[in-house]
């Protein structure tokens, strides 16, 4: 009998090759060195670190590429936060003070909702925007209104839970607010600059008083969507206090004839706040 040969057979393994000694030239960069080298291309405009160590998988073109859509993405982010902004500075104006924006603050999260909590107080000392006193103060509202606009939503806190408490222990409570609130106290009638421009009347906008004082804003989100409140200034510090965690004894001047018992209902009944805590008793510390 007649056997085939396999075709499967070993052969003798290459005898490898000896490495050659490694040519000495630059060092090659580390992940850290290319990602701070590619941030001072994209927000500086400097490629010349980033192109000498990636001139053979990215071409300065492409470069210039990435920059410019990392300029226009964080553009229309200000942009969709802070319409009201660019409709009173325009298009142009508002372009440029992005771009010297993104270049001195760049995003710290990938998040663009986050994106320009800085962008108010760049405003206000930027000197070309001087002119527009009132800018940096429309912008801190339409900031706070993004913020309201995003804020998660939360259940509004029980009344009975804290009508359970113990008389004893009822100075002792600490409210903690619903996230989408926010309190502004401002230079400039910003609310009023701020209607006029979203509905396009010019009269209006035109017959605001910009001497008229400081405004005492409320922002918060309710079921028809956000509301921006013009308070009286004893009622905006109470509820100040309160958001800012003072206890709801501590917040109550005993000076005040202001009704401090009923502004407490009609926020509790709002859903203004979503939780309490009892802060720590004298005795809790000492001990």
């Amino acid at each position: 009998m007649t056997c085939r040969r396999s075709t499967f057979c070993f052969r003798k393994q290459a005898e490898r090759p000896r490495s050659l000694p490694a040519k000495k030239g630059a060092p090659v960069p580390t992940l850290l060195e290319i990602q701070r080298a590619m941030r001072r291309s994209l927000v500086q405009g400097d490629s010349t670190a980033v192109s000498a160590m990636l001139a053979a998988q990215i071409s300065p073109d492409r470069l210039d590429i990435y920059r410019n859509t990392f300029l226009l993405t964080l553009t229309r982010a200000l942009r969709l936060c802070f319409p009201v902004v660019q409709k009173l500075v325009g298009e142009e104006f508002f372009e440029g003070a992005a771009q010297i924006f993104v270049a001195e603050h760049p995003p710290r999260s990938a998040w663009l909702d986050q994106y320009g909590s800085a962008f108010p107080d760049f405003l206000h000392a930027f000197s070309p925007a001087e002119s527009v006193p009132y800018l940096s103060d429309v912008a801190r509202l339409e900031w706070a209104v993004s913020g309201a606009l995003h804020a998660p939503d939360t259940e509004p806190l029980d009344i009975n839970r804290l009508a359970s408490i113990s008389s004893e222990d009822q100075r002792r409570i600490r409210l903690i607010a619903e996230p989408s609130i926010n309190l502004l106290y401002l230079a400039y009638p910003a609310d009023a600059i701020w209607r006029a421009v979203l509905a396009g009347d010019d009269a209006e906008l035109a017959a605001i008083d910009l001497a008229c004082g400081h405004v005492h804003l409320l922002i918060e989100r309710r079921a028809t969507g956000v509301e921006v409140e013009h308070l009286q200034a004893e009622p905006w510090q109470f509820l100040a206090r309160l958001c800012a965690g003072e206890p709801i004894a501590a917040a109550i001047d005993p000076n005040s004839d202001f009704g401090f018992a009923s502004a407490l209902a009609e926020h509790l009944s709002l859903g203004r706040f979503a939780s309490f805590e009892l802060i720590p008793s004298q005795a809790e510390d000492q001990g």
